[in-house]
């Protein structure tokens, strides 16, 4: 299992250098990055539970999507300039990853993370943009790198 770990890192680090580099991702990463947490959700737990944990999961993305999306019509700003595809495609790729309580946490850090590196680096960045799908790569990244050594199933667990 450590093998799709190392290849899910990896490319993880792909798309944080993609985007930070050039705010474009290959869109053939995100699906790739889909079926290596899916799969390595399946080594840990039943398909069943793998489904249900997917499901929810993209029902709360949905959610802050929809959030995002009323927000931003009543401020009158256009979802396409404040969100990037990537983005979005990311946030559903990753959405098969852990157990649903699991996934709200880790993806509200990775937002608060990702916020706290735009702050640290937006001085040195010439993009007014955040590379949004690469920050939460990193972070992502770094939890499945401290997963690396323990055969625990901690993440995937209720």
């Amino acid at each position: 299992m450590w093998y799709l770990k190392l290849i899910l890192v990896m490319i993880f680090v792909a798309i944080l250098y993609q985007d930070y580099k050039n705010r474009l991702v290959y869109w053939f990463l995100y699906p790739i990055t889909g079926i290596l947490v899916f799969a390595i959700q399946l080594y840990y737990i039943p398909i069943e539970l793998v489904f249900v944990n997917s499901i929810l999961n993209i029902a709360f993305v949905t959610f802050l999507l929809g959030v995002c999306f009323i927000y931003l019509k009543t401020r009158k700003m256009s979802f396409k300039d404040s969100l990037g595809i990537g983005d979005v495609l990311f946030f559903i790729f990753i959405s098969f990853s852990f157990a649903t309580v699991s996934f709200i946490v880790l993806f509200v850090f990775a937002l608060v993370f990702s916020l706290l590196l735009h702050i640290v680096f937006q001085k040195k960045n010439q993009f007014k943009t955040v590379p949004l799908a690469g920050y939460m790569s990193l972070f992502f990244a770094v939890v499945y790198m401290a997963t690396f050594c323990s055969d625990s199933n901690f993440l995937y667990a209720y």
